[in-house]
């Protein structure tokens, strides 16, 4: 979680919304990592775990990242979890719960939903506080 923590700061350093992402391989190193770079590319779907995700499929050379465990700063939205269904990940941690977006548990569970072929674990709140501080942060400079 610290490394995608120093992530998310980088995102808001170059504008983005704060989020950050790290793919762990089974040893718990980290083999794909990425961050918010949608105003930096222009590309919408350039959340930090769409970058990770890929930057990682690209280290193992397949999208199927089943022995992998994804930490993000930020609970994952629709897109993002879908990203992770299909790219077989079995475990997400995240920081911040996303009450507006969300889609591991607060608003949508997707990651969780029996209807659904890949079924994920998620655990979400870890360093809640560190991820929440620079969400608020963020918007609140842009508020005023």
């Amino acid at each position: 979680m610290q490394r995608a923590l120093a992530l998310a700061g980088t995102a808001a350093a170059h504008e983005d919304v704060p989020v950050g992402a790290v793919v762990l391989d089974t040893e718990g190193r980290v083999i794909g990592e990425g961050r918010n770079l949608r105003e930096v590319t222009g590309d919408p779907t350039a959340h930090a775990e769409v970058v990770a995700i890929r930057a990682a499929a690209a280290q193992l050379g397949s999208w199927h990242l089943a022995d992998c465990t994804l930490v993000v700063t930020l609970e994952p939205c629709v897109m993002c979890a879908g990203a992770i269904l299909q790219a077989r990940i079995p475990r997400v941690v995240f920081g911040s719960w996303d009450a507006k977006a969300g889609a591991a548990g607060s608003l949508y569970d997707v990651l969780r939903d029996r209807r659904l072929p890949h079924r994920v674990e998620v655990v979400g709140g870890v360093a809640e506080d560190a991820a929440s501080t620079l969400l608020r942060e963020f918007f609140e400079d842009r508020r005023d």
